[in-house]
């Protein structure tokens, strides 16, 4: 199975016209509509979303796009969540979801030595079956033992494998029983699961779980936030994971169910009537239902749906860029522009096993003659100018643990430096430049950067040739780090990432993009080695608390640049448009929208 981050489904749409994913912030501007605590909420009403496409999955197991998560805020719930808060600090604070505390040294949640979690789930948290069921330790464990199914597994295993005691193990086993049996049935695959126990995962009641780590970890709760880590219920051992099957007969624990889903075209949420406010303090059921409705591909549509009150919000399209001007400008009471979001992109990654051009990209002076080469204001107005998306000089993007103001290669205005950059290239042995191969995407503003790149690199002398590939295949031509070694595949590209969660999340961000790893698959797409920097982010992942590992992670980011493994270029905020109806419009920064449970309309 090879894990796809969530950046790669954002970008197949969010990105593709406006380039708004991002994640956590506060709003900029707009913010006519009542803010949390102003006014007594009304119950009842449809949410009603104009949507281009579908969810990626159902399943939350396997789920990694943005508008799936946000669906998925309202029918299941995890063991731990974050505060739904439009103050960023809060909106990246765990808190207890279905636990009845987050465990702590203190509490005795979490042992001394660190590796050892102990949570025990709130009474009375039903499943909406006939009749309602309660939501067991053992539902949990359901979850992790089917992440490594053969069929459709976790989003991201390398946030689990690696992290929970004996997954390893069983994952592996998982793989062996199957390795001869490419189309396995429900049953066989739940007869595994089943018979097979992971050694970190212990279940003493049904209210009770534990988790025993494979060395500190920091971050194991912002892990355990992530959808993936949802409870499953037994009913799902009688389908193939996220089969059509199943996904007619999907079981919550959240405030609303999936009532309807036709592919394609609609899917419908109602109230849960198993689910107690009583027992969430996280989430609400203002809304009688909520509604989208799929096949509007044009954004300038959909907007022009929710400025006539016929829909409310947006779920898979972006506000249209020629647009926000003019609706910042009227001081429109439904625009949002949420900043720090801890994405980066487009950033300039170096491919530096590329043997092109006698291993031009490998050399150090060469990578930094095309850091200062690159005029970074012009890559930021293609998605709407600098207010929009703040230059970015550093590897890390401010909301990312381990984010710090420097610029190794300062230019005027961030509008590049075309002499510096032909010095350097001459002091590498280039005096009369080079021939670089670029991987681009042809969708939407992706060719416009490639040929703003283009111009900078060709005024420093260096010929910039355009590898066009289609978005979909774009990622997985960058994740096969052995391809990359062969000669005329690509020496550099435009790429970009968005954490899947904030705060301390550099396990999301830092460690995908810069430790080193040429495999395939590979989100280290220019294949970046260097021993500091690993041994850092080891110190760092260890680390018994976020504040001890920031230090690290700081440093990771510096010594990232000093080697000119990227050229950063911009962040990008996220903007968003609400309906008049709507009110309490609170942003999730793992959904990048706003949560669905809190909303409520006239």
């Amino acid at each position: 199975m090879n894990p796809v981050p969530k950046c790669f489904a954002a970008l197949a749409l969010a990105a593709l016209a406006a380039g708004t994913l991002a994640a956590c912030g506060s709003s900029t501007s707009g913010g006519g509509n009542p803010s949390p605590g102003s006014g007594k909420p009304a119950y009842g009403g449809t949410l009603n979303l104009v949507a281009s496409g579908d969810v990626d999955h159902l399943d939350p197991l396997s789920s990694y796009y943005l508008p799936s998560f946000d669906l998925e805020l309202g029918w299941t719930r995890q063991l731990v969540s974050y505060l739904p808060s439009n103050n960023p600090t809060l909106a990246t604070t765990i808190a207890p979801d279905m636990a009845t505390e987050v465990p702590t040294r203190t509490n005795g949640g979490i042992s001394a030595n660190g590796l050892t979690y102990t949570f025990r789930i709130k009474p009375g948290i039903d499943w909406d079956t006939h009749p309602a069921r309660a939501v067991t330790s053992q539902d949990f464990l359901r979850e992790f033992k089917a992440m490594c199914n053969p069929v459709v597994g976790v989003g991201n295993l390398l946030y689990y494998e690696p992290v929970i005691a004996g997954m390893t193990t069983y994952c592996n086993g998982y793989t062996a029983a199957f390795a001869n049996n490419k189309s396995p049935t429900a049953s066989q695959l739940a007869a595994f699961q089943n018979s097979h126990s992971i050694s970190g995962i212990a279940t003493p009641s049904s209210s009770e779980i534990q988790f025993t780590l494979t060395e500190s970890a920091n971050d194991f709760l912002n892990i355990l936030a992530m959808p993936f880590a949802s409870a499953r219920p037994a009913e799902y051992d009688s389908y193939i994971p996220d089969s059509a099957q199943m996904k007619q007969h999907v079981i919550s624990d959240g405030p609303y169910a999936i009532s309807t889903y036709v592919p394609n075209k609609k899917i419908v949420m109602t109230r849960d009537p198993a689910w107690k406010q009583s027992t969430d303090t996280l989430r609400h059921d203002y809304l009688s239902s909520i509604v989208v409705t799929e096949g509007t591909n044009s954004p300038q549509t959909a907007m022009s749906e929710i400025q006539a009150g016929s829909s409310d919000l947006m779920w898979d399209l972006p506000v249209p860029t020629s647009q926000i001007q003019p609706l910042e400008a009227a001081h429109s009471p439904g625009l949002h522009i949420y900043a720090n979001t801890g994405s980066e992109g487009p950033y300039l990654v170096f491919n530096t096993q590329s043997p092109d051009d006698n291993h031009a990209m490998s050399k150090l002076l060469v990578r930094q003659a095309i850091e200062y080469a690159i005029n970074k204001v012009a890559i930021a107005k293609i998605y709407g100018g600098t207010g929009l998306n703040p230059i970015l000089n550093g590897a890390v993007a401010q909301g990312n643990v381990g984010y710090s103001q420097y610029n190794y290669y300062p230019t005027m205005d961030n509008e590049g430096n075309a002499a510096e950059c032909k010095t350097l290239l001459a002091r590498a042995g280039y005096p009369h430049g080079l021939t670089l191969k670029d991987a681009y995407r042809t969708a939407g503003d992706h060719g416009l950067v490639f040929t703003s790149v283009q111009a900078d690199l060709k005024a420093c002398g260096i010929t910039d040739q355009g590898v066009p590939e289609e978005q979909g295949p774009y990622y997985t031509f960058l994740m096969n780090g052995p391809n990359s070694a062969k000669p005329n595949q690509w020496d550099v590209t435009e790429a970009a990432w968005a954490p899947d969660w904030l705060g301390n999340d550099a396990r999301a961000n830092i460690v995908p993009l810069f430790q080193k790893d040429c495999q395939n698959p590979t989100s280290n797409f220019g294949c970046y080695d260097d021993p500091k920097v690993d041994s850092l982010i080891g110190k760092a992942l260890v680390a018994p608390y976020e504040a001890a590992a920031a230090p690290y992670w700081i440093k990771a980011g510096q010594q990232v640049m000093r080697d000119a493994a990227i050229v950063p270029m911009t962040t990008q905020d996220v903007v968003l448009f609400a309906g008049s109806r709507l009110h309490n419009l609170i942003y999730n920064p793992v959904a990048e929208q706003y949560d669905i449970t809190q909303l409520w309309v006239n």
